[in-house]
């Protein structure tokens, strides 16, 4: 009886051994895969060294500075001009300074839910390893174009304001690079908001950006997209809007 205790012991040692080394090859792999697309983008070094983002989303049309922390928006006749950190700032209407307390607070606070949301819709792939993301590997799939792809979950509590969301994001087996991502409005959700292409990548400075996320249900562009190497401060004290990059 004993003997068979022991045996039994032994057996749920290796199984817990085998499974936590699966675990460990898993995590490996997804890093490794995260890893490989932040490369080919460019790489973190080069992503981290970039400091001006210029694009349209949606009929906004917006300029990051990376490295300030500095965010311009603009939507229609309004201007929004703010600190990601302290999100601070100044909004203007008509090129006059919005003087309303409440109405410039709410501006200021569009203007950085904008950017949260704006720049997923840009830059994704650079955030697979941001610090506080979480990845996970899912298993191989088929894009909707047809193409053999790893599929990775990701979730986190920065990179959306909806804590409880995820992402899918398909990585091509063959470039390398998110060819097709997915938006799950909360975690238990078995069936995406929307599932789009993360096509039409090009060169803008020194990393890579995809333009397109169409989908067969309908078309949709990132516009205007822009890496300068330079933007005077002017740019960013402007109340009126300014010529696109």
């Amino acid at each position: 009886m004993r003997h068979k205790i022991h045996m039994l012991l032994l057996l749920l040692i290796i199984s817990w051994g085998f499974n936590a080394y699966a675990i460990a090859v898993q995590s490996d792999s997804t890093t490794a895969i995260a890893q490989q697309v932040v490369q080919n983008m460019g790489g973190s070094k080069e992503w981290n060294n970039t400091r001006f983002i210029a694009w349209s989303y949606n009929n906004q049309y917006q300029v990051w500075d990376k490295r300030e922390h500095r965010y311009r928006l603009e939507e229609r006749n309004m201007v929004a001009v703010i600190d990601l950190v302290t999100k601070g700032g100044k909004t203007y209407k008509d090129g006059q300074e919005v003087q309303d307390p409440e109405e410039a607070l709410r501006l200021k606070e569009l203007a950085y839910r904008s950017w949260v949301n704006n720049s997923l819709w840009l830059v994704l792939p650079f955030k697979l390893q941001e610090e506080g993301v979480r990845l996970k590997y899912l298993g191989q799939d088929k894009t909707m174009d047809n193409s053999d792809a790893f599929v990775l979950e990701m979730t986190s509590d920065s990179v959306n304001l909806t804590p409880d969301c995820k992402y899918m994001v398909w990585i091509d087996k063959e470039l390398g690079l998110v060819t097709q991502w997915a938006f799950f409005k909360h975690y238990t959700d078995t069936s995406p908001v929307f599932t789009r292409r993360w096509t039409n990548y090009r060169n803008y400075g020194s990393i890579k950006l995809a333009s397109d996320r169409s989908n067969p249900q309908s078309d949709f562009e990132v516009f205007h997209i822009a890496v300068p190497t330079y933007i005077p401060d002017a740019v960013f004290d402007s109340p009126t809007p300014i010529d696109k990059f």
